[in-house]
């Protein structure tokens, strides 16, 4: 069941209308530039996401929000020229520890300035109880924002225990549909994705989608 506040946030809307086809040319919740471990710079970034006509958008680099500047700057520009942009939102992907299992929490639609959040902000992963997940979901939720369990089906501990790990903590959904099998354009993975989805609205939860871009097309992986 959703938290009252996840309930009022205004991303929460959105997430809701989040379908296997909603990535790549309508939402995308993950990707990542040169500010991390991406090949794109957030410019680039920007570019790709007005050819591609998306709607909304989180850039979510690893532990840094250096990103969020200069590609809203870019959008804020197409936008002034008479162009659709898509929504900016703020994100980060943060490391931590789920059942003893190290997993990545996307943070998304939170107060960029809020100190609840500034020991994850630092450009790598913290150390000590710092590094668990409930510290770093709460740390999230203090900010204002969302917190969502990054593919669920890439860690060494199946998705399902995972999930019904997150939720009895408090994570507010997970990232249903996503490209397992790296394909050179992103399509959801069949079956893997179909049921983290069923899952997490039997829980209530939301759910998110993204290319999880680290190379040279927003598109892709």
């Amino acid at each position: 069941m959703l938290r009252p506040d996840a309930e009022a946030h205004p991303l929460t809307a959105v997430l809701r209308r989040v379908s296997p086809d909603s990535c790549p040319g309508r939402f995308n919740f993950h990707c990542h530039t040169t500010c991390s471990d991406g090949s794109l710079r957030p410019a680039q970034l920007a570019d790709q996401a007005l050819e591609l006509g998306l709607e909304h958008l989180a850039i979510t680099d690893h532990h840094r929000l250096t990103a969020y500047d200069p590609a809203a700057e870019v959008l804020g520009s197409a936008r002034a020229a008479g162009r659709q942009v898509p929504t900016l939102w703020r994100g980060v992907e943060i490391s931590c520890l789920l059942e003893g299992c190290l997993v990545h929490v996307l943070g998304l639609g939170f107060n960029a300035d809020h100190p609840s959040l500034e020991p994850y902000l630092q450009g790598a992963a913290v150390v000590g109880p710092a590094l668990r997940s409930e510290a770093v979901v709460a740390a999230i939720q203090a900010a204002g924002g969302l917190a969502l369990l990054a593919h669920p089906a890439r860690y060494r501990l199946p998705a399902e225990g995972l999930i019904a790990a997150a939720a009895a903590l408090g994570f507010d959904g997970a990232e249903a549909w996503y490209d397992y099998g790296m394909q050179p354009r992103w399509q959801p993975t069949p079956g893997v994705c179909a049921a983290i989805a069923a899952d997490l609205a039997d829980r209530g939860l939301l759910m998110s989608c993204g290319t999880d871009t680290h190379g040279l097309v927003l598109h892709g992986r």
